[in-house]
C-alpha cells in the first residue's frame, strides 16, 4: 500500500469520524444539535490538534528524560539516522510493557516507553520499539492517531451523556441507536485507521533500527507482557500505543482491534509468523 493511498484512505475515514459527530447531533437535536455538533467537532479537533501531547503524557504520568539516560541516548541515535528533529523522551512509571510517540508534527513530537518496557526489553530491542515510535512521527501518523482517539473519545461521551443525562427532549429510538451505534461506529473506523499505519510503521521500524528482528523479537515480548501487566486506558486512545493495551479477547471476532495480529504484524516484518526466539 502506498503512502498516498494511505493518507488519502486516513483522511475519509477522519472525513467519517467526524460526520458521525454531526449525525449524532442531528439524531439528538435535530438542525440545533447539528449545530452544536458542528462546534464540538470543531473544538475536539483544535485541542487534540495542540494539546493531545501533553494529554496523552499527563495520562501516563510521564516524566522527561534528558542526555545520558538510555532511552534518551537510543532516540537521539536513531533520530539522527532518520534526519528527524529530537523529539522530547519520556519514561512513564507504569509497569505494563509499552510505548507510544505523540505530537502534532515531527518539531513538536514526544516518545515515551513504560518502565516495564525497559525492564523488560534489552537495548537493541528498544531501539526497535523507538524506531517504530519515529517510523509514526515521520509520517505524521501521531497527529492523525490522536485526533481520531479525541473524536473516538467523544463519541462514546456523547453516548453515555446520552444515557445518563435529561432525556426528555430526545426521541427514545434516535437515542439508543446513537448509544448504540456511535461507538461501535467510531471504534470501527479507528481500527481501519490505526491497523495500516502500524503496517508501515513496523516496517520502517525495522529498516530504520539496522535489523526487522530488533522490532520483531520486541513485539513478542511486549504481547506476552501486555497478557501479564494489563494497562488499562480508555479504549479511545488504544491507537497510541505499539501494542494494543486491552487483551484481544475483549474485542468481539477482533473487529475493533486497533492492532494487527502479532502474526500478521511478524509477516509483514521479517515475512514468518513468529521470530523462533521467543517461546509464548
Amino acid at each position: 500500500m502506498s503512502q498516498f493511498y494511505n493518507n488519502v484512505r486516513t483522511a475519509v475515514l477522519l472525513g467519517l469520524l467526524t460526520a458521525l459527530i454531526l449525525w449524532i447531533g442531528m439524531m439528538l437535536g435535530g438542525s440545533q444539535g447539528l449545530v452544536y455538533a458542528l462546534i464540538f467537532a470543531g473544538i475536539m479537533n483544535f485541542v487534540s490538534y495542540f494539546f493531545s501531547d501533553k494529554i496523552a503524557l499527563s495520562t501516563m504520568r510521564a516524566q522527561e528524560v534528558g542526555p545520558g539516560h538510555e532511552l534518551y541516548d537510543i532516540v537521539q541515535s536513531l533520530a539522527l539516522r532518520a534526519q528527524l528533529p529530537m523529539p522530547r523522551v519520556y519514561i512513564s512509571p507504569t509497569n505494563a510493557p509499552n510505548a507510544f510517540a505523540t505530537g502534532r508534527n515531527p518539531r513538536h513530537a514526544a516518545v515515551c516507553a513504560t518502565a516495564g518496557l525497559m525492564q523488560m526489553l534489552e537495548r537493541h530491542e528498544i531501539s526497535g520499539v523507538m524506531a517504530h515510535e519515529l517510523a509514526h512521527v515521520k509520517h505524521r501518523d501521531t497527529l492523525i492517531q490522536a485526533v481520531a482517539a479525541t473524536i473516538g473519545g467523544a463519541i462514546s461521551a456523547l453516548g453515555y451523556m446520552f444515557w445518563f443525562g435529561d432525556r426528555r427532549n430526545v426521541n427514545p429510538l434516535a437515542g439508543l441507536i446513537v448509544l448504540v451505534v456511535g461507538p461501535l461506529a467510531a471504534g470501527l473506523i479507528q481500527a481501519a485507521i490505526s491497523r495500516s499505519r502500524e503496517f508501515n510503521a513496523d516496517k520502517e521500524g525495522g529498516a530504520m533500527c539496522g535489523d526487522p528482528m530488533y522490532l520483531a523479537t520486541a513485539l513478542e515480548k511486549i504481547h506476552y507482557g501486555a497478557r501479564q501487566i494489563p494497562l488499562n486506558v480508555n479504549p479511545a486512545f488504544n491507537t497510541l500505543f505499539i501494542a494494543e493495551p486491552r487483551s484481544m479477547m475483549q474485542s468481539v471476532a477482533n473487529l475493533f482491534s486497533t492492532h494487527p495480529r502479532l502474526e500478521q504484524r511478524l509477516i509483514n516484518l521479517i515475512g514468518r509468523p513468529s521470530t523462533g526466539r521467543f517461546d509464548h
